[in-house]
């Protein structure tokens, strides 16, 4: 007799219990099998040669958009303590600490370089969320590739697979419970990543799916302070032990996702449509329509509303106190909140809304620069944050995404100045082009301390990564 059966016999009153079934139960009845078991068959079968050319790319375009903003992340305070905290504390040397001489064991390996990248907050994200699943990813696949030998073929491959992943859960919940933080959602792309490099069964990876349904937790709030590096990496963290813990044999109730009380039931926000989470993955996978790389710094649901104030400050080319007001309008209305007072730190900076679009009216451009003291606390930010307003009369727009945006700039004179930006430059929608990524990445590595033609190097190699023979190889590249 199962342990939630025999409690739910003692704690049932005339049978009540046993009549409580799950709004999600239909799914394992109707199928003869439980929803963890079933994404984890179809995850298990998917192979580098299912991929398309666009989904390779693009998983290695994360790689290099990861490194590259593990660059400055090395630097920051957060990221510093819980490395330092993981070199006193040691262990087996399984995996490389990115531009550190370090190597720890694999979870901890995970969970500092997932710090590295979410510190900088110039990672990637998925335009129905932002989630930085990139993060994770890289994190994870590059620390259990170079312990288990794996090829560059092997990580792509558990880099697309664990994206889809991540999406699919995502998807599910509905956008989920007011107040979570979208690392829930990540640590099932690296779980699904780790279980794959490992080599575990299918049966095996369903239950570290379950584990890390469990396991795994994080709140929004958060966002505005170091909470919000350090749940991504305990998320790469918890997804590394439940799929070392279900490789030994560990296992859990295969309906933790679906059942009542579970997964999708306790966070999710509706009955999730179980033949779009189950579908086959195709060519047109998620890793290729959702997958947005920052090209500047800071959250990137803003990133659309700051190109269009770019875009409009350009075509209004006016000193920036020629500015009398700026309004802003989109879908992003309802879902972002902003206070109008300057920010203090890059912390602020990177999640206000008024401060980018500040930023981009007085100088016309938005760039890496954008969060340093320098250009945070100049007084013409001060006031141009003051003028910022939604529109009290937003022309009608179509968004296919969430996160679309329109700025108009209103001058002095009384002239406007519109621009209306629906998925920012960067993403799959409008196709990412290497030579965005190459620019990111060429304009922070120099805060890894490696010599240039290291830096140019390993970009190289990311390039054709599907090339890599060993992983190892790779990651030996990222010490100092």
């Amino acid at each position: 007799m199962k342990r939630r059966t025999l409690l739910q016999g003692t704690l049932a009153v005339g049978g009540a219990a046993m009549a409580a079934a799950s709004q999600f139960s239909a799914f394992a009845q109707g199928s003869g099998q439980n929803l963890a078991p079933a994404l984890a068959q179809l995850f298990h079968r998917t192979s580098f040669n299912d991929l398309s050319p666009t989904a390779i790319k693009h998983a290695k375009m994360i790689i290099a958009s990861t490194l590259a903003s593990a660059a400055p992340g090395s630097h920051i305070g957060s990221a510093r303590i819980v490395r330092e905290l993981a070199k006193e504390q040691g262990g087996k040397p399984e995996a490389t600490i990115w531009y550190d001489s370090a190597k720890l064991p694999v979870t901890e390996a995970a969970r500092v370089n997932a710090m590295l990248s979410d510190a900088a907050a110039s990672d990637d994200s998925d335009l129905r969320n932002v989630a930085h699943t990139g993060t994770t990813l890289t994190a994870t696949g590059l620390a259990i590739g170079e312990r288990t030998g794996a090829t560059g073929q092997d990580v792509l491959c558990a880099m697309v697979t664990g994206y889809e992943a991540a999406g699919r859960i995502g998807e599910a919940l509905h956008n989920g419970r007011p107040g979570l933080h979208a690392s829930m959602i990540v640590a099932f792309g690296g779980v699904v990543a780790t279980a794959k490099l490992l080599g575990l069964t299918a049966e095996q990876m369903a239950h570290a799916i379950g584990m890390t349904a469990t396991s795994m937790g994080g709140i929004l709030i958060g966002t505005d302070s170091w909470a919000r590096e350090y749940q991504a990496g305990n998320a790469a963290l918890c997804a590394v032990n439940a799929a070392l813990a279900a490789g030994r044999g560990f296992t859990v109730n295969d309906d933790l996702l679906e059942a009542k009380g579970g997964f999708l039931d306790v966070y999710g926000n509706g009955k999730p449509d179980i033949a779009s989470v189950t579908r086959e993955i195709g060519p047109q996978c998620d890793i290729v329509k959702y997958l947005a790389i920052k090209l500047v710094p800071g959250a990137h649901a803003l990133h659309p509303s700051l190109e269009a104030a770019v875009n409009a400050a350009r075509k209004a080319n006016v000193p920036p106190e020629d500015v009398s007001q700026i309004l802003l309008s989109g879908p992003q209305k309802g879902s972002i909140t902003y206070s109008k007072r300057p920010p203090k730190d890059m912390i602020e900076a990177i999640h206000s809304l008024p401060y980018f679009v500040a930023s981009a009216v007085a100088d016309k451009d938005f760039s890496w620069v954008h969060v340093t003291p320098e250009k945070i606390h100049r007084p013409v930010i001060a006031r141009l944050i003051s003028l910022v307003e939604y529109d009290p009369a937003p022309a009608a727009v179509h968004y296919d995404w969430n996160w679309g945006g329109t700025v108009t700039i209103v001058t002095k004179s009384g002239a406007r100045f519109t621009s209306t930006v629906d998925a920012p430059r960067g993403s799959g929608p409008r196709g990412i082009e290497w030579s965005d990524v190459d620019a990111k990445y060429h304009a922070l590595m120099p805060d890894s301390g490696l010599p240039v033609n290291r830096v140019e190097e390993i970009l190289s190699t990311i390039h054709d990564f599907e090339q890599v023979k060993q992983v190892s190889q790779f990651t030996r590249l990222l010490h100092p």
